[in-house]
């Protein structure tokens, strides 16, 4: 992570939002006074910087509070370490360091109706997303999918609200019927989705399948795509990558990763997940073409390769050029 981009904040609270979903509220302090923290928009996201690595978190309370961010945090059967830290040893009154907001999933610019869509903790977003556009006197509709309603994040708060539909997998006995809602919202519907990754694969075939305008269907996941190119192939070949700015060229060798090459010729590369979900590390591409191996970009952003996240990708030739 680019060391110029981080904050200092305090564990303010931790609260139990359901069984297994837990709140973070983070505030900074300057000089032992509350500090005002770097503005945000709906969908963005933070980096925790944790004991046990870096790990990303979606902002889900509302843009207008200055004063603090708060994330929401599930517990996975399988997780890597960072939802079990927050889970069991972060404790308020902790110091952290947290990187300034980024928004790699944002509202669209448009008066039109909107349908959001969130699958267990993809609520997080889609709760900043939902009340913010509500503030705004937007037309919104949510559907609030869940393992169970015991597990439903924020489903007391949310269900007093119009235009919220919960569907709880232990009581519908299947998944929600995806066709149905996209087809029901009026042609000029944008739609948001936010969860695991099977649920997002179904949510783009059925906008697919409705012809719903690729504009239109806007997501994040917490995962890579279940159909992402492997991060690393027999096949891969060495290239070099040349940093515009500094003029240093580096080698990538197979079974190496870009981002590791770089930083370890010393390049100041930004970079979180590594795994290509978060968008920390995208970088211009100035020459060449990327491998594009990641889950944020879309097909359109993938064939411009303006851009590209190169914590995961690579270059089909034997040269890169990069804004670095």
């Amino acid at each position: 992570m680019n060391s110029k981009s981080r904050l200092q904040v305090r564990v303010h609270e931790i609260r139990p939002e359901s069984d297994n979903v837990v709140s973070v509220e983070l505030r900074a302090f300057e000089n032992g006074q509350a500090a005002t923290l770097p503005p945000f928009t709906p969908g963005s996201h933070i980096d925790l910087h944790l004991p046990i690595g870096i790990r990303s978190y979606s902002l889900t309370n509302s843009p207008a509070e200055a004063h603090r961010y708060v994330v929401a945090v599930g517990l996975p059967d399988a997780s890597r370490g960072g939802s079990a830290y927050v889970h069991r040893d972060l404790k308020a009154g902790a110091d952290l360091e947290i990187s300034a907001p980024r928004n790699m999933f944002p509202l669209v610019d448009a008066d039109g109706p909107v349908t959001l869509i969130a699958g267990g903790i993809g609520i997080t977003p889609i709760r900043c997303m939902f009340n913010a556009l509500r503030e705004a006197g937007r037309e919104v509709t949510l559907l609030y999918c869940a393992r169970s309603r015991q597990t439903a994040a924020f489903a007391d708060e949310l269900g007093a609200q119009p235009g919220v539909t919960f569907h709880f997998d232990n009581e519908a006995g299947g998944p929600p019927d995806l066709d149905r809602l996209l087809a029901s919202a009026p042609p000029s519907t944008h739609f948001y989705c936010c969860g695991p990754s099977p649920m997002l694969s179904a949510y783009e075939q059925a906008g697919a399948r409705q012809s719903i305008a690729t504009e239109h269907i806007h997501l994040e996941r917490f995962s890579p795509a279940e159909d992402a190119p492997a991060v690393s192939k027999e096949d891969d070949g060495v290239f070099t990558v040349e940093l515009a700015r500094s003029g240093t060229a580096v080698q990538v060798l197979p079974g190496q990763s870009l981002l590791d090459a770089l930083l370890d010729a010393g390049a100041d590369a930004s970079y979180s997940c590594r795994e290509g979900i978060c968008g920390a590390c995208e970088t211009t591409v100035i020459e060449g073409t990327p491998d594009h191996r990641d889950s944020v970009l879309s097909d359109a952003e993938k064939a411009a390769s303006k851009t590209m996240m190169i914590c995961v990708s690579r270059c089909t030739g034997k040269r890169l050029v990069l804004d670095l």
